[in-house]
């Protein structure tokens, strides 16, 4: 376990808008950040980041929590390894309570096979640099190749010993379990129950995640061996899912942030070449076909994309349709085409990195024209060829959810199609109506009938009362916002506001059981000598408790200058009014318990046949009818008599 001590410190030092800002690319608003949300599709940002109050909330899919909770939910970490994992990040040394001999085997399974792939990558390294057959073989390809030896290193590149078990022996020796070596797919048992190295004798290209820790391997033979593949890759496991994975991008990722921009290639030595000739922004798909996940992968850190293709007509053609996925999801798209029989990194070994680059720079096109050269030239002037490149032109321009841009390219295509623009934007309207009748849910059939009170009157069923749910809540909104505050009330001195609420609390039950089971444990603290704040919550270890400390402090608006600046309306804060804020809330929640509590004594007083009893049960009513009148002469209602 990790020491309170530390897990305090990891606390105080993580800033959220550093820890979330890996993962999405945020924009100020307010005094709070934006972006869109890692943890559901969506087009506009309803994921806010508050500095201020060291949380992040999504309005959308309802999560939220601190940094800690944010690791935890992104990269599906268990408490103790989010922790480390912010520690890590802050160089924030973790110190443990105990210290088992079992260091190498994880407290979880997922922990294990992150364990094994990084000590099977530092395997490779060490043999490539430091045994006869890895530098002879594995480091002279490399070398070959032209890769210097900083990029070799960044990128963690080793060789696997063309050797049955080489891995397996050494891994196994140092005490790391064989049934993990297999779940990551390092190893092989076959049929007959042998295991083997899988990438024996291949270059190796560690695949990592995006917080940097090894997930897979790429391994490249070097043999003339047809009957050998060129590539194996790892299989999928619990922690490889190659659709969701780009590789470079931890290496990428701060200069596709700054540089606004990322290029994609596909495959792992065109990310090396492209690093090396000075442009980092820079990832592949690894030879797979472009995903949904790994765009939104690319989408938290721009929405620029630049593909840098090779010189394939036939592969150019073949990719085109997948890449309006791109266009979905709001991204817009550069392509870039290299001369017949090169890719990025033959370019770079032939031309330069100067060249290369001046090439990326005066040769990009936008996707949506060059689309419409590429298939126009295909047509070949065939009428009926031309009005298929048409519509599917105008398909792609539909995929773009920002009207103004799709309204541009309209009226650009209409001069390259020669084509009038009217015909365009008719036939744009048409596709997007179509696509908008499939997408739309199908409305569910209802049977009309009476209104449901009036059912329940037919059938003898009592209609609900109104419940007190939103006043609990507001109540205890007040209690963790502003409990550690100082306000002064009339009939004493200065005061916590924690404390007062939770003394004028005494006679109130609350219906809910998490905000009854927040109260009590407020009163706790206070009885152990603790003031609670809204950390105390936000950071609890029931993830109930702090899911809605976050939902209760946190609100998607805010307050516009404007009101001020155009119109000179001052608009109060709620902090500038403490006292009647708190007092508001206590009782706006008793006016609500005690009109239910006169619902029910009047039912009482209707089913009572004893005179006496009912006398005594009309006297009590009576005394609950003032009270309610005193409180809502404060809050300056009205009551119907």
């Amino acid at each position: 376990m990790i020491k309170k001590e530390t897990i305090d410190k990891i606390l105080e030092t993580a800033l959220i808008e550093e820890v979330v800002g890996d993962f999405v690319q945020l924009k100020k608003r307010g005094t709070s950040l934006i972006g869109l949300c890692p943890f559901h599709n969506e087009k506009s940002p309803s994921f806010h980041v508050s500095p201020a109050k060291g949380i992040f909330k999504c309005f959308g899919c309802g999560k939220g929590g601190d940094s800690v909770h944010f690791i935890m939910e992104h990269e599906k970490y268990s408490y103790p390894e989010a922790l480390k994992y912010v520690a890590n990040k802050y160089h924030i040394e973790v110190e443990e309570t105990e210290v088992t001999p079992a260091f190498r085997e994880a407290q979880d399974k997922r922990e294990s096979l992150y364990i094994v792939s990084n000590y099977a990558a530092k395997f490779f390294a060490d043999k490539m640099w430091n045994s006869e057959e890895g530098k002879t073989i594995g480091l002279s390809y490399f070398k070959e190749r032209g890769f210097r030896d900083d990029i070799i290193k960044k990128f963690e590149l080793g060789y696997s010993p063309d050797d049955w078990s080489a891995l397996l022996d050494s891994a196994v020796k140092e005490g790391y379990q064989q049934e993990f070596l297999e779940q990551v797919g390092l190893v092989i048992k076959n049929d007959q129950g042998r295991v083997y190295d899988r990438f024996r004798g291949r270059v190796m290209f560690p695949i990592h995640n995006f917080t940097g820790r090894v997930i897979g391997f790429g391994g490249r033979t070097l043999k003339t061996d047809k009957s050998s593949p060129k590539y194996v890759n790892s299989p999928e496991s619990d922690i490889y899912h190659k659709s969701n994975v780009l590789y470079g991008l931890f290496q990428a990722k701060k200069a596709i942030r700054d540089f606004d921009n990322c290029y994609l290639v596909e495959g792992y030595a065109d990310v090396l070449s492209v690093q090396q000739a000075g442009v980092e922004n820079v990832v592949a798909s690894s030879g797979t076909s472009l995903t949904t996940e790994q765009i939104k992968l690319i989408g938290r850190f721009t929405k620029s994309v630049t593909i840098l293709y090779d010189g394939d007509t036939a592969g150019i053609k073949a990719s085109l349709r997948g890449l309006d996925m791109i266009l979905e999801e709001g991204l817009d798209v550069k392509v870039v085409l290299f001369p017949d029989g090169h890719d990025p990194d033959s370019y770079i070994q032939k031309f330069g990195a100067a060249a290369f680059k001046s090439h990326i720079n005066s040769h990009q096109k936008d996707f949506i024209f060059y689309k419409t050269e590429i298939l126009l030239q295909d047509a070949n002037n065939d009428p009926i060829k031309k009005a298929g490149v048409i519509r599917d032109v105008v398909e792609s321009i539909a995929k773009i959810p920002d009207a103004i841009k799709a309204s541009i390219f309209v009226r650009e295509c209409s001069s390259i199609l020669q084509m009038e623009e009217r015909i365009l934007i008719a036939e744009l309207n048409k596709i997007r109506l179509s696509n908008s009748k499939k997408q739309a849910p199908k409305p569910a059939f209802v049977e009309e009938g009476p209104p449901p009170e009036v059912e329940a009157a037919m059938y003898g069923i009592e209609t609900p009362v109104q419940t007190d749910e939103y006043q609990e809540r507001d109540m205890l909104r007040v209690l963790l916002m502003y409990g550690d505050r100082m306000a002064h009330w009339d009939e004493s001195t200065d005061s916590y506001i924690g404390p007062y609420i939770i003394l004028h609390l005494d006679d109130v039950v609350f219906n809910n059981p998490l905000y009854a089971k927040v109260v009590e444990l407020y009163k706790k603290e206070l009885e152990e000598g603790r003031l609670p704040t809204e950390k105390t919550f936000i950071q609890h270890p029931d993830r109930k408790i702090a899911e809605l400390a976050v939902s209760l402090i946190s609100t998607p608006y805010v307050l516009s200058e404007n009101w001020y600046n155009m119109h000179n309306i001052s608009v109060p804060e709620e902090t500038e009014k403490l006292q009647g804020t708190v007092m508001g809330a206590i009782f706006h929640l008793k006016k609500k318990k005690i009109a239910s509590i006169l619902a029910n004594k009047q039912k009482e007083i209707q089913e009572e046949k004893d005179a006496e009893k009912q006398l005594t049960l009309m006297v009590q009513y009576k005394e609950l009818k003032e009270l309610e009148r005193y409180i809502s002469s404060y809050l300056g209602s009205v009551i119907i008599k």
